[in-house]
């Protein structure tokens, strides 16, 4: 396990490293996740194995500490995860990054353009939502107010996402759960789609082909990004499908010119 001090009082980002070859590969997880337990098998796969890989989890989640004095917002999300990288002597890294993670992803190119030289998104955040009393994920969490999640709305969260994404979820800090969920579905200004848009980097982004079309893939694909369907999963393509993402996320990076 690696890490490195992120913040000026001294919270740490962690990660587990794989050897391998340049250019190096960061794989950043999503909302109340982990990117050791969501990409492990991903990395290792034959089609994606033998580049140096960090399986890094942001701050407030997972191996990473759980400052209660951070805001969480993606800008600051995207400055912690860039000051590591910058201290792991990361530069030029293809991330590959899940959900909240893509949209992170998608903010640290757009700040830290030396750090990024493509993005694979699965099925990422791209725009703001409304929160939704009752619903599972983000928009669930953030109709609570911070208090009132603390005081026993995260144990109402609990009992609806279930116990998969519980059980890596209740390694997040309370605190830094609700306010990373809140200021996901707020967005950013300009959004992150039209980060995304543009970005001068090869970019894809994978989505559940069950899900049907992407909403503004068309844009998306004139700007230059690589809208690509994997078939027999949900929302967690890496865990649903290994396979089919370890096949979609290698074709993308090959048809960027992956060495």
């Amino acid at each position: 396990m690696r890490s490195a001090t992120v913040t000026a009082e001294g919270d740490r980002i962690r990660w587990v490293e794989l050897p391998g070859r340049e250019p190096p590969r960061a794989y950043v997880h999503g909302l109340g996740a982990t990117s050791p337990a969501y990409f492990a098998e991903a990395a290792v796969h034959p089609l994606l194995a033998g580049h140096r890989s960090l399986l890094i989890d942001l701050l407030g989640h997972g191996i990473s500490d759980r400052p209660t004095g951070f805001s969480y917002t993606l800008e600051s999300h995207a400055d912690a995860l860039a000051a590591a990288l910058g201290a792991a002597g990361v530069s030029g890294a293809e991330l590959i990054a899940h959900s909240m993670g893509g949209s992170v992803a998608v903010v640290l190119a757009a700040r830290h353009p030396s750090l990024v030289s493509r993005l694979v998104l699965v099925d990422a955040n791209l725009d703001p939502v409304p929160p939704t009393p009752g619903a599972g994920g983000s928009s669930g969490i953030a109709a609570y107010s911070e208090q009132e999640f603390l005081a026993g709305g995260w144990e109402e969260v609990r009992d609806r996402v279930g116990p998969h994404w519980w059980s890596t979820m209740r390694l997040a800090g309370r605190e830094a759960l609700h306010r990373s969920a809140t200021h996901l579905v707020r967005g950013t200004d300009p959004t992150v789609r039209e980060l995304l848009r543009g970005l001068g980097i090869p970019r894809a982004y994978l989505l559940p082909e069950a899900d049907g079309p992407l909403p503004g893939a068309d844009a998306l694909t004139r700007a230059g990004v690589s809208v690509v369907p994997v078939p027999d999963c949900g929302h967690t393509v890496m865990l649903d499908n290994p396979e089919g993402f370890a096949r979609a996320t290698a074709a993308a990076l090959a048809a960027h010119g992956e060495p």
